[in-house]
């Protein structure tokens, strides 16, 4: 269980690390250039602990997927970046995608 809330906490400071890297408007605006070495460091730090717990290819692609569909979500909801039945559809895949990882996982243990 603590590996899975690890890897929770480093996908949110992965998404956090995405966002700053906008915001930071090319490593141009300092704060924000700061918050994107911050957070990639620790969800890094948080990932490779969570190895520990869960294997390789699972934490790997739940923690790439995961924080791709949030960032996508973000993009378009507080960026306001264009949106697609196409989109729509690659999010819901991805999500299906991760959800289908998890459970092969679970049947094999």
């Amino acid at each position: 269980m603590i590996g899975w809330l690890i890897l929770a906490a480093t996908i949110l400071l992965e998404v956090a690390g995405s966002i700053m890297m906008k915001l930071s408007n090319g490593f141009a605006v300092f704060w924000p250039s700061v918050g994107v070495f911050v957070f990639y460091g620790l969800a890094l730090c948080g990932l490779t602990a969570t190895l520990k717990y869960i294997e390789l290819s699972i934490a790997y692609a739940i923690w790439a997927s995961v924080g791709t569909a949030l960032i996508a979500i973000i993009g378009i909801l507080y960026f306001h970046e264009h949106v697609s039945a196409l989109k729509i559809i690659s999010l819901a895949l991805i999500i299906i995608g991760v959800a289908g990882l998890k459970m092969s996982h679970s049947q094999m243990h």
